[in-house]
């Protein structure tokens, strides 16, 4: 069974979250599953481990499950891309649209150096919004941005469309 099954297989469908007509993808299931996790793991550092990539940027927080053991096993520094308000540092904001209204992360101005290629990894691809500010943000910094990585991808909200004219690097391990 492929990696993309098995996801498919475990993700829970939870009908009307977090608002009425939403049919939320949860992958808590996965977390529930060493051996999955594990696989999920290991498959994502064959598909970067000859990349090049020398820094893991995972956005808060769901993007911190596989983005942080991610970057350990590959040997990287993993960067923390947060909601406004949660680094202690010196740091530089985004703020992007939401369906809804404005959100806005951050980064610690230190944490990506001049020309570092870096992977930005989120468990969803929606629209896109949060992962096309992640990159401003790494680019902001000096930073190449050396791909996307999502556990799943709504294809039906054509994010990968947004984030394909910042890198076409862009892989989704489950795709509904």
């Amino acid at each position: 069974m492929s990696i993309e099954e098995k996801l498919k297989a475990i993700i829970r469908d939870v009908p009307d979250f977090p608002k009425p007509g939403i049919l939320f993808k949860d992958i808590s299931t996965i977390m529930l599953d060493p051996e999955v996790s594990n696989e999920v793991l290991n498959h994502l550092v064959e598909l970067y481990k000859d990349q090049h990539i020398e820094g893991v940027a995972g956005i808060e927080s769901r993007g911190f499950l596989f983005g942080y053991p991610l970057a350990m096993r590959l040997g990287v520094p993993f960067i923390l891309i947060r909601k406004e308000g949660k680094l202690p540092y010196k740091k530089i904001s985004f703020s992007y649209e939401l369906e809804y209204g404005f959100s806005t992360i951050e980064l610690h101005e230190d944490a990506v150096k001049p020309g570092q290629r870096i992977l930005i990894h989120d468990d969803l691809l929606a629209t896109g919004g949060s992962a096309e500010a992640a990159a401003n943000l790494i680019k902001r910094c000096g930073g190449e941005l050396a791909g996307f990585n999502f556990l799943v991808g709504l294809s039906f909200l054509n994010g990968e469309e947004k984030l394909n004219k910042l890198s076409p690097n862009i892989v989704n391990l489950a795709r509904f």
